[in-house]
């Protein structure tokens, strides 16, 4: 299982699935980040927490616990 917080800089991944309880995992499907959508990594803060993504279109800032979470492909 590959995780969002695994991907490199400058790579892609399709969301496979998003673990977690009922209210995280709305959160995270509220911010578009749903089965099936591409993401790109553009790039992780220094100390490595947030990342920030293109999902959609437009970006967004995860924390890296919250990327965890995310199954990739």
């Amino acid at each position: 299982m590959k995780t969002l917080k695994e991907i490199k800089v400058g790579q892609s991944a399709i969301i496979k699935k998003i673990h977690g309880d009922g209210a995280l995992k709305r959160r995270i499907m509220d911010m578009g980040i749903t089965k099936g959508v591409e993401v790109y990594v553009r790039k992780v803060a220094p100390l490595g927490d947030p990342v920030e993504i293109t999902v959609r279109g437009y970006e967004l800032s995860i924390r890296k616990a919250d990327a965890e979470l995310i199954e990739v492909e």
